[in-house]
């Protein structure tokens, strides 16, 4: 349950978080940690977990590039979340790597304390973490295999969810990845997504009064999707232009993603 801190710049100390003295009308934001739809951020603080590699990279590349002051969530590849690290200073970006298990209650709490700590407020939660797949259908798997699985999907989401409304500020947003496996054989794994998917919706009610937005991005489990418009969906929810969008599941198709890709993106001739 150690937390270990990586190399890192940070906001002055005078940045300090904002307090929520009641309820705010919908959809209002703090002005000066939206970002715009043109993509300019200003002073937004945002926690990426599992964002030392794939989606969870391409989502912390994205948000660095747009002036969020970023922390890398990893547990166990320090070099890769350091290789991170260095990049996005290395471009001139805001960032900070901690370790912590997202599964673990102690864990999640010190990495939002950290976060609090470096940069003064937190403003976006990306959960990047799918948790594992696990075997293939209810009748296979076993109750520790299913202790195991449910460990790393649906209950680290529910920590990492109820710590996050604990602390974004008003006009903030929360993203829940997911995995999808609509018509596949996990089983077990559907379960899991579902209570997933209906905290994202519960807790975009719960939150809406202090303009805080709550979604879940499914994604295919059996086909990969490319990073980089992952990483495009996630950002457009949280900026300003996808402000109005909470309480809902975007399925994002790997064929369609794939088909993008192939024909050089989407505003290609």
């Amino acid at each position: 349950m150690t937390i270990s801190w990586l190399a890192g710049w940070r906001f002055p100390a005078t940045s300090e978080p904002v307090v929520s003295t009641g309820a705010m009308l919908w959809p209002s934001r703090d002005p000066e940690m939206v970002i715009t739809s043109n993509g300019s951020g200003r002073r937004c603080v945002a926690i990426v977990t599992g964002g030392s590699r794939g989606i969870g990279r391409a989502i912390v590349d994205r948000l660095a590039r747009i002036d969020c002051a970023v922390v890398v969530n990893y547990v166990h590849d320090q070099r890769t979340a350091e290789a991170t690290v260095n990049s996005i200073l290395d471009a001139g970006g805001t960032v900070v790597a901690v370790r912590a298990d997202v599964a673990d209650e102690l864990d999640v709490e010190r990495l939002f304390a950290a976060t609090v700590e470096a940069f003064g407020a937190v403003d976006f939660v990306v959960h990047a973490v799918r948790g594992h797949l696990g075997p293939s259908s209810i009748g296979e798997i076993t109750i520790e295999e299913l202790d195991a699985m449910l460990r790393t999907t649906a209950r680290a989401a529910f920590i990492v969810d109820r710590e996050a409304a604990r602390h974004v500020r008003p006009g903030g947003s929360i993203v829940n990845l997911v995995g999808s496996v609509t018509g596949s054989t996990h089983g077990a794994y559907a379960g899991a997504a579902a209570a997933i998917e209906q905290l994202s919706r519960t807790l975009a009610v719960e939150l809406r009064e202090r303009s805080i937005t709550v979604n879940a991005v499914s994604l295919d489990v059996e086909r990969p999707c490319v990073a980089d418009y992952v990483a495009d969906t996630i950002v457009y929810l949280l900026s300003d232009g996808g402000h109005s969008i909470t309480g809902q599941v975007i399925h994002l198709e790997s064929s369609r993603l794939d088909s993008i890709a192939t024909n050089g993106g989407p505003n290609a001739d």
